[in-house]
């Protein structure tokens, strides 16, 4: 069975991954964490966009394996407020904030905009060895809500409204969500390219 790593510690986006792989039809294709990553002095992720931050972590992470090594850049951008929260979408409210409190600095943000239309965007860059192997990208479009809604995904997920499922990602279970989501239209493209390869 194919092996490829994946260097995040936030262990909902694994999950999200792992998810995504099964319902996606690429059960054949392992998704493993990066062997003790927090031991691991992390990238400075000085990117401007999605990509370059992706690029930038695929690439310093790979060299620490003998597998394929997959980073992504991912986070919600919002149109009224010219794209932000962008590639600072985890620190939106600070180095060390909560998602509730990058929740609730972009409640505040957006209160008197009219338009609420945003996006979440995930950017996948696959590296073996220090060398890097492609990048692949996904959205998906929505809007911002005046509240949080749901138990379900995290970051911006509860206030994520997404208009066929008539509800925010937070509503939607993780099974459901990675059907049309940023991150399973993302992943869908480079394990298609990795099976290719196989």
């Amino acid at each position: 069975m194919p092996i490829v790593r994946c260097a995040t510690s936030n262990p909902g986006k694994l999950r999200e991954f792992r998810i995504a792989a099964g319902h996606l039809g690429f059960r054949e294709i392992e998704i493993l964490p990066l062997d003790d990553l927090k031991s691991i002095a992390p990238p400075a992720e000085e990117g401007d966009t999605f990509e370059e931050n992706a690029i930038e972590k695929a690439l310093y992470y790979s060299v620490f394996c003998e597998d394929p090594l997959f980073a992504d850049d991912s986070g919600l951008e919002v149109d009224a407020l010219g794209g932000e929260p962008g590639v600072y979408s985890a620190r939106y409210a600070g180095p060390s904030a909560t998602d509730r409190d990058n929740n609730r600095l972009l409640l505040e943000k957006v209160r008197d905009k009219t338009d609420r239309t945003a996006r979440f965007v995930c950017v996948i860059a696959l590296a073996q060895r220090g060398k890097l192997l492609g990048t692949f990208r996904g959205a998906v479009e929505g809007r911002i809500i005046d509240e949080e809604r749901g138990p379900y995904g995290f970051g911006y997920d509860p206030m994520f409204y997404y208009e066929p499922f008539g509800c925010t990602f937070g509503e939607a279970a993780a099974d459901r969500k990675m059907t049309v989501s940023h991150r399973g239209a993302a992943l869908s493209a480079m394990l298609k390219s990795i099976a290719g390869a196989a």
